[in-house]
């Protein structure tokens, strides 16, 4: 997003766009996802990333996240910032401008594009990657999010938006939960569940302080447990 940014005023920018492979329960429905094991969850189609990032990538969690680095990194307003499911990863994300264009950054499913473009200050180096055929990827398809079957980036929008401690909140919660389901302690719908109660019993409070983030944090943990405990 940065490098599609690059050069752009601030006033010709409309939108953002996130995109998301959609992880290994792409197209599934709720009622389909009760039962899913956590080798299933492991078991992403594209990136090979940690047991935590890849249960974020199947929840959509991972994307509520990078929605809300987008805001802050970018200064967007939340309700310029989508995410659309793109399940061959080859678009990276793409950016709308006032005259009805769209950027697209392009690239192979490879993160060490992207950490080399960080690490060089915003320039390209030769990699020694092999280039992205288009012919060979023959096309390229998107989807809207469902959020009532992936409720955990609804959950971060929300989060977002009301700002303050609850961002921590949210990010504490999941990863109570997650790391729960991991263990064999939780179902995978029952992730989003535990942050959704975190959330209602804690709800905003302002930040004042890194200590304030501290204890929201600390009391996210202690809500998400007992609410883990809850389901056993």
């Amino acid at each position: 997003m940065h490098q599609l940014l690059a050069g752009q005023p601030p006033s010709v920018v409309d939108r953002l766009t996130i995109t998301a492979s959609g992880g290994p329960f792409r197209g599934r429905r709720l009622q389909e996802l009760r039962d899913v094991t956590v080798k299933e969850a492991l078991a992403h189609p594209t990136w090979a990333m940690g047991g935590k990032i890849t249960i974020d990538s199947a929840t959509l969690m991972n994307k509520g996240l990078e929605v809300m680095e987008a805001h802050h990194l970018f200064g967007t307003p939340y309700d310029r910032i989508d995410v659309l499911i793109h399940p061959q990863s080859l678009i990276h994300g793409l950016i709308q401008l006032a005259d009805g264009a769209m950027l697209a950054h392009l690239g192979p499913p490879d993160m060490r594009i992207a950490i080399s473009y960080a690490l060089h200050g915003g320039e390209s180096v030769d990699l020694g990657l092999a280039p992205l055929d288009l012919a060979a990827a023959g096309e390229l398809t998107f989807e809207a999010v469902d959020l009532q079957s992936f409720p955990c980036l609804r959950l971060a929008g929300e989060a977002a938006r009301a700002g303050g401690t609850a961002p921590c909140v949210l990010n504490a919660a999941n990863e109570i939960a997650v790391h729960s389901f991991l263990e064999g302690r939780l179902r995978f719908v029952e992730i989003a569940q535990v942050i959704e109660r975190t959330l209602s019993l804690l709800g905003s409070e302002p930040v004042r302080a890194f200590e304030s983030l501290y204890e929201a944090d600390r009391q996210a943990r202690s809500v998400a447990t007992e609410a883990v405990a809850a389901r056993a």
